[in-house]
C-alpha cells in the first residue's frame, strides 16, 4: 500500500518550507531513511527522508516551491503497485495510507474556528471582527488574505479608482491619502506598488549609506521578536552575582582540561548552573501553548549564538544529566556547526529555556526577549572586577549581572525571583560542581 510523504513540522514555529532540490525522481527505488528532497526553512536547511522502502510513485511539488507544513510532497508505492496521482484539490485516494505526521502548526483558534497568527494580528491592528470573516483556508481556516478582503469591504472606497486590499492597508498604516495616488493597474486601479512608491519616495528623501534587505534569517528574527513582544506580558528581573568562585573554578579547570585540548568557559558553568536551578524550579522550564502551561520533562537549554546576519539558538539536551565536560564539548560542537551553517534539525528544536550572553561586548545588563512558546530567558552580562562588600569587608570581587525575562501570564514574580536566586547561588558557591564527575577529573 502506498504511503504519503508530508512536509513535517521541524520546530513549533515552522509554518512552511522551500523545496530546494529533489534528490530522487519518479520511478526511483528508495529505502526508509533515504533523503528525498532538500528543504530550506526560515532557520535551517535539512533533508526530508523517506519513511518507508518503496518506489517514488509521484513527486507532487517542483523545486523552488514553498509549501505549508503538512502538505503532500511525494507518494511512495510498493514495487509493482500502480497508484493514481493524488489531486491537490481533493482528498488523496483511500488506497493510500498516511503515516502519522509530525503535528502541524497550531493556529490561533476562536471557538471551533482556526485563525492564523498573522490573520489575527492583522485583524486586531485593523479593528476587524473575526466573527464576520469567512475563512477560505484548509478546514475553513481564516488566512491573511481573508482578513485583507474584510478590510477592503469594511473600509469602503476612498477614491473613485478601484483599490486592491493590500494597497488600502498600506495606505492606512502609513497615512497615505489614496486620492493622491496614481493607479497603474487596469482601469487606473491602485496597486500595492503604487502606494509603496509613495511611501518609498518619502523615505528616500533621507540620505543613506547602505540598504540592507530584511529577509532570510534577519526577517525571521524580526518576526519572532515582534511576535514575542506583542503576545506576552514580559517582565525582567535583574540581580548582581559575586562570581569570584566561578572565575576561580574556571582557572583551575584550565590545567585539568588541557589534555582534552579544551579551554573552560564561563558559559559552560552557567549552563550547568541554570540546568540545576531548573530542576529545582520547573515552572521556568515550560512553554505556554493555547492557554496551557506545559511543564517540560527534559531540561533542554537553548544557547543563543551569533552568526552572520542573525542569531541561532542551538540546544544543549538534557543538560541536567550531563557533567561539565559533556556540556562544554556539546557547546563547542554546536558552535562549530553554527559557524559552518551545518546545524541539523535536532540541533535547533526542543528547548524549554534559553540563555543569551553579551559578556564579550562589555555589556553589564540588558532586557532579553523571550523566544515563544518558552516562558523565560536568562540574559548574562560581563564579569566585571570591582570593589564589593565581602564577609564584612570591601574587596575586589568578580561581579556579574543576570537578567531574567519571564512571561507574567505563565508565572508570577516570586517563582521567577526564586529561580534567579537559585542560579545566583550556584554561581557564587561552586562547591556543588567540584566533584570529579562534574569537573571532568
Amino acid at each position: 500500500m502506498a504511503t504519503e510523504v508530508l512536509l513535517p513540522q521541524w520546530g513549533m514555529n515552522m509554518e512552511d518550507g522551500l523545496l530546494v532540490k529533489w534528490l530522487v525522481k519518479e520511478g526511483d527505488a528508495v529505502q526508509a531513511g533515504q533523503p528525498l528532497v532538500e528543504i530550506e526553512t526560515a532557520k535551517i536547511n535539512s533533508e526530508l527522508e523517506s519513511p518507508v522502502n518503496g518506489i517514488v510513485a509521484h513527486i507532487m511539488s517542483r523545486e523552488g516551491t514553498t509549501v505549508d507544513v503538512g502538505t503532500l510532497v511525494a507518494v511512495i508505492a510498493d514495487p509493482g503497485e500502480s497508484v493514481p496521482r493524488p489531486s491537490p484539490m481533493r482528498p488523496v485516494a483511500s488506497a493510500i495510507t498516511r503515516p502519522r505526521p509530525t503535528p502541524a502548526v497550531k493556529t490561533a483558534q476562536r471557538g471551533n474556528r482556526q485563525i492564523t497568527p498573522v490573520a489575527r494580528r492583522l485583524a486586531a491592528n485593523s479593528k476587524v471582527n473575526l466573527d464576520s470573516v469567512e475563512g477560505t483556508g484548509p478546514n475553513g481556516r481564516v488566512t491573511e488574505d481573508d482578513v485583507r478582503r474584510a478590510i477592503d469591504k469594511q473600509s469602503g472606497p476612498r477614491s473613485t479608482a478601484q483599490v486592491v486590499p493590500r494597497a488600502r492597508l498600506l495606505a492606512r498604516q502609513h497615512g497615505v491619502d489614496l486620492n493622491d495616488v496614481e493607479g497603474t493597474g487596469p482601469g487606473g486601479r491602485i496597486l500595492a506598488l503604487d502606494v509603496e512608491k509613495i511611501i518609498a519616495d518619502a523615505s528616500n528623501a533621507l540620505p543613506t549609506s547602505e540598504v540592507i534587505q530584511l529577509r532570510g534569517l534577519r526577517k525571521t528574527i524580526a518576526e519572532r521578536m515582534l511576535q514575542s513582544t506583542d503576545s506576552m506580558a514580559q517582565v525582567t528581573l535583574t540581580t548582581e552575582a559575586d562570581v569570584t568562585a566561578m572565575v576561580l573554578l574556571r582557572e583551575v579547570l584550565v590545567a585539568e582540561w588541557r589534555p582534552r585540548n579544551m579551554r573552560p568557559l564561563d558559559l559552560d558553568i552557567i549552563v550547568k548552573a541554570v540546568a540545576d536551578a531548573l530542576v529545582a524550579n520547573p515552572r521556568l522550564n515550560a512553554t505556554l501553548v493555547n492557554d496551557e502551561i506545559r511543564i517540560l520533562r527534559d531540561v533542554n537549554i537553548g544557547v543563543a549564538m551569533a552568526v552572520p546576519d542573525g542569531l541561532l539558538v542551538p540546544v544543549v539536551r538534557n543538560a541536567d544529566a550531563k557533567d561539565l565536560v559533556e556540556i562544554a564539548s556539546e557547546i563547542r560542537a554546536l558552535a562549530d556547526r553554527s559557524r559552518k551553517q551545518a546545524l541539523a534539525v535536532d540541533d535547533m528544536i526542543g528547548a524549554g529555556f534559553t540563555i543569551t550572553v553579551l559578556s564579550n561586548y562589555d555589556v553589564d545588563s540588558f532586557t532579553p526577549i523571550i523566544d515563544p512558546p518558552q516562558v523565560a530567558i536568562l540574559g548574562v552580562g560581563r564579569v566585571n572586577e570591582k570593589p564589593a562588600v565581602h564577609q564584612g569587608e570591601v574587596a575586589i570581587r568578580a561581579m556579574m549581572h543576570l537578567s531574567l525575562a519571564f512571561d507574567h501570564r505563565a508565572l508570577d514574580g516570586v517563582p521567577a525571583g526564586e529561580f534567579l536566586q537559585a542560579v545566583k547561588a550556584r554561581l557564587e558557591d561552586t562547591a556543588w560542581l567540584t566533584s570529579p564527575s562534574e569537573s571532568g577529573g
